[in-house]
């Protein structure tokens, strides 16, 4: 063998064995330490970018907090864009998921606010018949034989038939009629009353004034009567003064009174205070006899 030959067979060995010798210490950095002639160019606890954590590093990721995660934002954002793009069933899911699944997301009261808008837009509408009847006037009839007969109230028989006031009725005559069979759930903590049909979400409105002495104990009731007042009077559905007067909800057990007004006149004022538009949806809406959940 030349010496040329053997200082190119030492120089091969020398480049395989670095080769070698970088690989292990690559090895040694990332993935777990080899110790050593390793250990000793890089110790065990070094901080290298790149290692896998030794245990009581990962202790403290594990002891970390991570930010927190809002679930329902990405619904939110979401049925916001399926607004925008006019579908409404779908948005409408979308914020009825954020509503039952996450009531504690930021997004919940926009979600509940939107949904319940939607819901009482469909309810009201007489172009949406889900729910409602035609009942075909016969001789004898009376609008409270009727608003009985379908468990609906003479309030919600002119509001579909886009009566101002009470008139006569014509054998023949056709009135849209839909049973008000609402579920009303009142939450002294949460300052709110919200409306269910069934176990479905329809609409919550806030309480601006709870005069209620002492702690009201959870309960179910119904409504024992509804009526209307204007300067201290009784007035007649029949009234030409009904539409502007205030309607006044007035539970069994306990005997409290729902009623409408305004933030600055309602501190004196006993019962649950809601604003007036809402206090008159909510005299629509409902009838004697609907459930009332005080939780």
């Amino acid at each position: 063998m030349s010496l040329w030959t053997f200082f190119k067979l030492l120089a091969g060995l020398a480049v395989v064995g670095a080769l070698v010798f970088t690989g292990l210490l690559a090895y040694h950095v990332v993935v777990t330490p080899l110790g050593g002639v390793f250990e000793k160019i890089i110790p065990k606890n070094a901080d290298v970018p790149g290692r896998q954590p030794d245990a009581d590093f990962a202790k403290m990721l594990d002891a970390a907090e991570l930010p927190d995660i809002d679930p329902g934002e990405k619904s939110f954002q979401k049925a916001h864009e399926l607004l925008a793009l006019g579908k409404l069933e779908e948005a409408r899911e979308k914020l009825t998921n954020i509503v039952t699944t996450y009531p504690s997301s930021s997004t919940a009261p926009a979600a509940r606010r939107i949904v319940g808008e939607m819901n009482m837009d469909e309810i009201l509408s007489t172009a949406h018949m889900q729910g409602k009847q035609t009942h075909v006037v016969k001789k004898g009839n009376s609008f409270l034989a009727i608003a009985n007969q379908y468990r609906t109230s003479i309030d919600m028989i002119m509001y579909l038939n886009g009566m101002m006031e009470m008139k006569g009725l014509q054998p023949g005559d056709e009135l849209v009629v839909m049973p008000l069979d609402f579920r009303i759930l009142i939450e002294p903590q949460r300052q709110m009353l919200s409306v269910y049909d069934g176990e479905r979400f329809i609409r919550e409105y806030p309480i601006i004034h709870f005069g209620v002495q002492g702690k009201l104990a959870p309960s179910k009731t119904k409504i024992a009567s509804k009526s209307a007042e204007a300067d201290g009077k009784k007035i007649a559905v029949q009234a030409k003064e009904y539409r502007a007067s205030e309607k006044v909800v007035i539970l069994t057990k306990p005997a409290l009174q729902i009623r409408g007004g305004s933030a600055s006149a309602s501190e004196d004022s006993h019962g649950i205070v809601l604003s007036q538009p809402d206090m008159e949806e909510i005299n629509l809406i409902t009838r004697i006899g609907n459930d009332v959940e005080i939780r």
